[in-house]
């Protein structure tokens, strides 16, 4: 997995069962054992799967009494939401550009045909 955080953190969620349990986190905290009950896998590969999104700082997993439950971590978000917001704007700038551009293709036509209409 590549070493940046943004990377880890789109490759963390390319897979469907992580995006699920980021969802599923996104509604409170669970438990390893509590994140494997939907799943038709081991115990085990839920924690893989956990521990993907722990080293690319989704998810933590805390300590209460006997109980280890698992944490989203928002703040990873922020970051992603950043790096979209950037080329949102941009793709909103180049059609922005686009649509004058059009517009002002729609009106040079109409010109020409008003010369050519005073010169008959």
């Amino acid at each position: 997995m590549a070493g940046d955080p943004l990377s880890r953190v789109f490759s963390a969620l390319a897979d469907p069962t992580r995006r699920d349990i980021v969802a599923r986190l996104a509604a409170g905290d669970a438990t390893v054992n509590e994140l494997a009950e939907p799943y038709d896998v081991s115990v085990q590969a839920v924690s893989k799967h956990i521990k993907v999104l722990e080293d690319a700082g989704l998810v933590s997993r805390g300590r209460d009494a006997q109980r280890r439950p698992c944490r989203l971590e928002a703040e990873v978000f922020d970051l992603m939401t950043k790096w979209i917001e950037r080329y949102r704007r941009e793709a909103e700038d180049r059609f922005r550009r686009l649509d004058a551009v059009l517009e002002q293709m729609e009106e040079e036509p109409a010109a020409g045909t008003e010369a050519r209409e005073k010169a008959t």
